[in-house]
């Protein structure tokens, strides 16, 4: 049986066996419903009131709820049967605690009695899935943006950033801008979250966004429950707050300037190596637009070298980037567990749960 690959993000859990060349079986929302003690889920009225999210901003913050949506991934969704579990890949966040990921590999080893365990960093297997050892990660998650440089497949922790914003910040400010242009209708977030899907879009450059000011087609779109908004340059909005975090009210420099600070404190002489291997993922960098705005502004840069995304290769599935990172676990699990690089049953009755920062980095 091939080793379990699972990519636990804050919106959505990506798991399947290792295939390296294939979309992930399982691409589940990570959000759960909270359940009554005779099972059946609580009155719809009060359904906003008893979601639960396990991870946020890409950390595991609810381990019961992260047991019981891991038994549902392993057991149904992939096949295990108990009693013969297999082994098992996990990708880390960037900067993720130490007592997360003892806390897992605990998990793993005593609750789901795995006979093998394997983390990795998202930003390394991300570049893995393009091919590549070295490099930069973007990753533009749900509720955090991630900028790691990689040499050699190991991050450098020292010139590696991390941001608490995101997707879901993205979608609380587009509510609040249809908010402003449809006084009249409100709007649940799930549809905002739709509609952030289907419209939003980045802008060729600033200028052009300034444009969408004074002039910007509106389109009309009918929500499920049959009232109709229009949207005209909140599509603009929502990317161009990547490029402009101010929009947001944060006072924070945009995406390709803090990848270019993130790299300017690395060793001059691999800067440009890593610059010319960026690699953009997660789910909001897939928005129409995005990759051409982040070359223009990457072309404006400041920087000596200016940064360069790597294409993914023809051979690999579509839409790579939004599940890049569990791609680069299935070809990592393919090497760590036949050559037994992975964390073994007697590892861990020998050592405990701190094995995990030896055997996994």
């Amino acid at each position: 049986m091939e080793a379990a690959v699972v990519d636990v993000g804050s919106k959505l859990l990506k798991a399947d066996f290792a295939i390296p060349d294939q979309t992930p079986a399982m691409i589940i929302p990570t959000q759960m419903k909270q359940l009554l003690d005779d099972g059946s889920v609580t009155d719809s009225s009060l359904a906003d009131n008893v979601t639960v999210d396990p991870v946020v901003r890409g950390f595991i913050r609810d381990w019961d709820a992260i047991e019981d949506l891991l038994h549902h991934v392993l057991y149904s969704g992939l096949g295990w049967e108990i009693g013969n579990e297999g082994q098992i890949l996990f990708t880390d966040p960037l900067c993720t605690p130490k007592a997360n990921k003892e806390q897992l590999v605990q998990l793993m080893f005593e609750t789901f009695n795995i006979s093998g365990f394997y983390a990795s960093e998202q930003a390394v297997l991300s570049l893995y899935a393009v091919g590549r050892i070295s490099g930069c990660t973007v990753d533009i998650g749900h509720g955090k943006i991630d900028i790691a440089p990689v040499i050699e497949g190991a991050v450098h922790h020292i010139a590696s950033r991390r941001f608490e914003f995101g997707g879901t910040d993205l979608t609380n400010f587009l509510a609040l801008e249809l908010g402003k242009s449809n006084p009249q209708v409100n709007i649940s977030m799930s549809d905002v979250e739709k509609i952030k899907e289907l419209y939003s879009c980045c802008a060729e450059d600033e200028l052009a966004y300034q444009k969408t000011g004074y002039s910007c087609p509106v389109e009309k779109h009918t929500l499920p429950d049959g009232q109709v908004i229009t949207i005209g340059r909140e599509r603009y909005t929502v990317g161009e707050a990547l490029f402009q975090p101010c929009l947001l009210g944060l006072e924070a420099h945009g995406i390709v300037d803090q990848l270019v600070r993130a790299i300017s404190t690395v060793s001059s002489d691999n800067q440009r190596q890593l610059l010319e291997n960026t690699v953009v993922c997660g789910g909001t960098s897939s928005m129409a637009g995005f990759e051409e705005r982040f070359q223009k502004e990457s072309s404006l840069s400041s920087s000596a070298v200016q940064p360069t995304l790597v294409k993914p290769p023809e051979y690999m599935p579509e839409n790579l980037t939004m599940y890049s990172a569990w791609v680069g676990g299935a070809i990592l699990a393919k090497v760590v567990f036949p050559q037994n690089q992975h964390i073994t049953k007697a590892d861990y009755d020998e050592t405990g749960p701190s094995i995990v920062h030896r055997k996994c980095f």
